[in-house]
């Protein structure tokens, strides 16, 4: 076994989570699609979990990354109909 010490993140100030922008969890989900590379290298690389990786490449898949990704400002939809009516 190999004596790895695993490097510790300290989260100061009130928030006590990472905030991802969408580019940065766009290139990190592209990570895990190289070759030779898996999820949990990837996860851990970034200091994330793999369930959360996971999710954010069904996100992608599904294009709800991209649909923001143009740093466009994002309407709720009651406030759309709101503006239709």
């Amino acid at each position: 076994m190999t004596n790895h010490i695993p490097k510790i993140e300290v989260l100061s100030g009130p928030e006590r989570r990472r905030r991802w922008s969408t580019a940065e969890k766009l290139a990190i989900v592209q990570e895990t699609y190289e070759p030779d590379v898996t999820v949990s290298i990837v996860a851990r690389r970034h200091g994330i979990q793999p369930n959360q990786l996971f999710a954010w490449r069904k996100l992608a898949a599904q294009g709800a990354l991209t649909a923001t990704a143009s740093q466009e400002e994002v309407v709720p939809a009651s406030e759309y109909r709101v503006l239709q009516n």
